[in-house]
């Protein structure tokens, strides 16, 4: 390999690549909270709810844990949106048609299946009894899993979350099928032209792990800010 020709294509292609870092992280957050979104809900009748919404949510989970993401980005975004924006013009009016649309949504779907299990399991290791004593001093199931419950188990649920951040990430190279200007499709195009695929797949490499680190590093910050002395998953159990 010519490291001249190379530096040189990374150099060319910086301004690009760098501007497909920034529709990465737009994916990344605008996944990361539509599944938080639904993941606390789903999370909570998954614990609380009845038998049926037990089994409906459980059938969702598995569901889009199962179907890998690029199948889910191309039944979606040629599938289900187009289906949709005939039917209802207003789809596509505001542009919920789009592959970057469609692949937050099938993005944020996926994340909220793996989020309720990990709310799921933090609200599972409180004890039990938190909610018999608020409904014992008159509180609402609703108010008592809102204000005591959730508060507690967003807190143990962080550091899973981290984990679940670096997954969305890396999902979100698989959008480049659907004609998303992220970071790997702009590699893509960009390494077509300067026929330098290998540094040009090394420096993307390099911007994924810079961000998975930026974000799990501002995850850790969260949660030492949000801690509670004393008290940790082990100690709620």
């Amino acid at each position: 390999m010519d490291f001249a020709k190379a530096l040189n294509a990374i150099l060319e292609a910086l301004p690009y690549m760098l501007s497909g870092t920034w529709w990465t992280v737009a994916l990344v957050l605008g996944a990361m909270g539509l599944g938080l979104l639904m993941g606390v809900p789903l999370a909570v009748g998954q614990v609380y709810g009845r038998t049926w919404t037990r089994h409906a949510i459980g059938g969702y989970v598995w569901l889009f844990r199962g179907v890998p993401v690029l199948v889910q980005l191309y039944l979606f975004y040629f599938g289900l949106l187009t289906l949709l924006s005939r039917a209802f013009p207003w789809v596509a009016a505001v542009g919920l048609d789009s592959a970057f649309a469609a692949a937050i949504l099938v993005l944020g779907l996926t994340s909220a299946a793996y989020q309720s299990q990990i709310f799921r399991g933090a609200i599972r290791t409180l004890p039990q009894g938190q909610l018999k004593a608020a409904r014992a001093l008159g509180m609402s199931d609703f108010t008592a899993i809102t204000t005591i419950i959730l508060p507690q188990a967003m807190r143990l649920a962080i550091p899973a979350w981290s984990n679940e951040y670096s997954i969305i990430l890396k999902d979100s190279a698989l959008a480049f099928v659907i004609g998303v200007l992220e970071l790997m499709s702009r590699t893509r195009s960009v390494a077509a032209t300067s026929h330098q695929p290998l540094p040009l797949a090394l420096f993307a490499g390099l911007m994924f792990f810079i961000l998975t680190w930026l974000g799990i590093r501002a995850l850790r910050g969260l949660e030492r800010k949000v801690r509670i002395p004393g008290y940790s998953q082990e100690g709620a159990i």
